[in-house]
């Protein structure tokens, strides 16, 4: 593949599991990789062994979500790494702080509306107007099914990925008429670092690589949103759906 037609994707938070495949899965498929992510050392290694691994070009660049007055430069970055605008931008990073602390400490619930919305919008509005501009492009983005529906065991967080969906939404309605694609990625349990050591269903947990691949199959094709594995589209429906004085006597 000539390098003056490969595609390329930029992956914000590239250190964490569903991104690690979901780098892998783009690269699989001959595209040039921007992997973004605080952690430069474990960044640069990982970028080293997808450009061994599958022959692609793959830069390693620092960034910080929090960082809000340094996303433009960082949009700027990506450009001169590439030596081009990229195609497209996968975002999957986040941050979930446990609910018992969260609700007795607001540090923790500022952290997560701060990574989880804030930070994400900052970025996402950066390179959503290159793409306008341009007339192309597309973004991939990891909300979760947390967001669908506000449960108990989660609901502060499930409420910052809730804004996200919701924000997302309006992005795409905006950008469609630049060919603009915006996808909203709804993973259900994958088994990741964030994940670990939580009571999960065993059947209902996809692993990494299983999540990365369907994430690169919706981006991809533009699709509007995609819920990872598929079957958790219909667990949300049925969760969705339960009346409300029945859900009150549920333990989720």
């Amino acid at each position: 593949m000539s390098t003056d037609f490969r595609p390329s994707v930029v992956i914000l938070g590239s250190t964490s599991g569903i991104t690690r495949a979901t780098a892998q899965a783009f690269a699989a498929a001959g595209y040039t990789l921007v992997l973004a992510a605080r952690d430069d050392e474990e960044n640069a290694i990982l970028a080293a062994d997808i450009a061994v691994r599958h022959g692609v070009p793959c830069h390693a660049l620092h960034f910080d979500a929090e960082d809000l007055p340094s996303h433009g430069k960082f949009v700027e970055a990506c450009e001169a790494a590439i030596g081009t605008k990229p195609t497209g931008v996968v975002l999957g990073y986040g941050y979930m702080a446990e609910q018992e602390k969260a609700q007795k400490n607001m540090a923790d619930v500022q952290k997560m509306i701060s990574v989880n919305l804030t930070s994400a919008i900052s970025i996402l509005e950066a390179f959503a107007a290159v793409f306008e501009h341009r007339g192309s492009g597309f973004l991939g983005v990891l909300s979760s099914v947390a967001g669908d529906r506000g449960k108990q065991t989660n609901y502060i967080y499930g409420a910052t990925k809730a804004g996200l969906t919701c924000y997302l939404e309006g992005l795409r309605v905006r950008l469609a008429k630049s060919n603009v694609t915006v996808t909203t990625i709804q993973p259900g349990f994958v088994d990741t670092k964030m994940t670990f050591g939580l009571p999960l269903p065993g059947p209902l947990v996809a692993t990494p690589a299983q999540a990365g691949k369907a994430i690169f199959k919706a981006v991809s094709t533009g699709k509007d949103e995609a819920y990872v594995p598929f079957f958790w589209r219909y667990i949300m429906l049925i969760i969705r759906n339960i009346p409300r004085r029945v859900f009150k006597k549920m333990s989720m």
